[in-house]
């Protein structure tokens, strides 16, 4: 009787794991970049209504 060895299909990755890894921080640093804009969202609405009300791009030199 004779036994068969099953071909396993042999994947190279040379260069995958670290494009994986890449992926990986680039999609972490994705998530804190947008959860600290929702963070500050309120703020910076504040900041642009007190800019807005000050004159803004109008107001040239009046407010150093």
């Amino acid at each position: 009787m004779k036994v068969q060895r099953v071909r396993r299909r042999v994947t190279r990755r040379r260069g995958r794991s670290g494009q994986r890894v890449l992926m990986a921080e680039a999609a972490l640093m994705g998530g804190v970049a947008l959860a600290l804009l929702a963070w500050e969202l309120p703020s910076l609405r504040r900041e642009v209504r007190i800019w807005r009300m000050a004159g803004g791009f109008r107001a040239g030199h009046r407010y150093p």
